[in-house]
C-alpha cells in the first residue's frame, strides 16, 4: 500500500502542496490527473522518495520514504519502476543494454539469466527482434515500450508512469496504455500513472485522483469522476471528453 499523509511542499516560497492526503491499495492502479504544472510529477517523485517533504509524509508498505537513507532507501526505491516521459533510454546503448541496465547495476545475476529475462520482457512488450538497434534507429512507440520493459524486468511491486502517452499519436498511444493493462494483469504491481488524457487511461484504473490548487480536489472511481458535479472537475474532464 502507498499512503501520503498530510504532505506538504513548496520550492522558493510557492506552495505545490498545501495539504495532500491519499490511499492506494496494493496491487491497484491509480490516475493521477490534473492541470499541467499542478505537481503530479512533483507527487511520483515523493512517493519514489526522490523529493523529501517539507512536512507529512509518503508510507510505502509500512516505510516512510521520507526518512530513510542510505541502503535503507535504496532498497525501498529497488521495489520501484519508474516509466518517464520521454523514456529515457541511454543513446549510447540499444535496446538490450538499456533493459539489461538495472540488473546489471543492482542484481548479482549470471549474464544467462540477464539475457533470458531481457529477452523475455521484450517479447512481453512485443520488441522480439529489436534488441539490437539504438533509441535512434526505432519509433517513439518502441521507445516506451522499451522503456516499459527496462522499467518491468526487475520485477517491482510499484510502477510509477509519468505521463506515459506523451508525444505519441493517438493510436500508439492507446497501445501503450492497453500494453500497460496487460502487464498489469500479469504482474499485479501496485500503480500510479500521472496523466492529461484522461479517456485513454480511466478504462483500465481503478480509482482517479484529481490534483487542484495543492490538494486533492477529487478521489473517486472512474465513474464517479466522470458523473462529478463539480465545476472544476467538469471543466477538465469535459476538456478532456472534447
Amino acid at each position: 500500500m502507498i499512503k501520503i499523509e498530510h504532505l506538504y511542499k513548496s520550492f522558493d516560497g510557492n506552495e505545490v502542496f498545501r495539504e495532500i492526503s491519499l490511499e492506494i491499495t496494493k496491487g491497484h492502479v491509480l490516475a493521477l490527473i490534473g492541470r499541467s504544472g499542478c505537481g503530479k510529477s512533483v507527487l511520483l517523485k515523493h512517493v519514489a522518495g526522490l523529493i523529501k517533504p517539507e512536512k507529512g509524509r509518503v508510507v510505502v508498505n509500512g516505510k516512510d520514504m521520507g526518512i530513510a537513507k542510505g541502503k535503507a532507501l535504496a532498497a525501498l526505491r529497488d521495489r520501484f519502476g519508474f516509466l518517464f516521459q520521454g523514456g529515457a533510454l541511454f543513446d549510447s546503448m540499444n535496446v538490450f543494454e538499456n533493459v539489461a541496465f538495472p540488473l546489471n547495476e543492482k542484481t548479482r545475476l549470471s549474464h544467462k539469466v540477464i539475457q533470458e529475462r531481457v529477452l523475455k520482457e521484450l517479447e512481453n512488450v512485443g520488441l522480439s527482434g529489436s534488441e539490437y538497434k539504438y533509441p535512434s534507429q526505432i519509433s517513439g512507440g518502441m521507445v516506451k515500450r522499451a522503456a516499459l520493459a527496462r522499467a518491468l524486468v526487475g520485477d517491482p511491486e510499484i510502477m510509477l508512469f509519468d505521463e506515459p502517452t506523451t508525444g505519441l499519436d493517438p493510436v500508439t498511444g492507446h497501445a501503450i496504455i492497453e500494453l500497460i493493462d496487460s502487464c498489469h494483469r500479469r504482474l499485479h504491481f501496485t500503480g500510479i500513472i500521472v496523466t492529461h488524457e484522461i479517456t485513454k487511461v480511466f478504462s483500465i484504473v481503478d480509482r482517479v485522483a484529481m490534483l487542484h490548487e495543492g490538494v486533492i480536489w477529487a478521489e473517486g472511481t472512474p465513474s464517479e469522476v466522470f458523473s462529478s458535479k463539480d465545476p472544476v472537475v467538469r471543466a477538465f474532464v469535459g476538456e478532456e471528453e472534447e
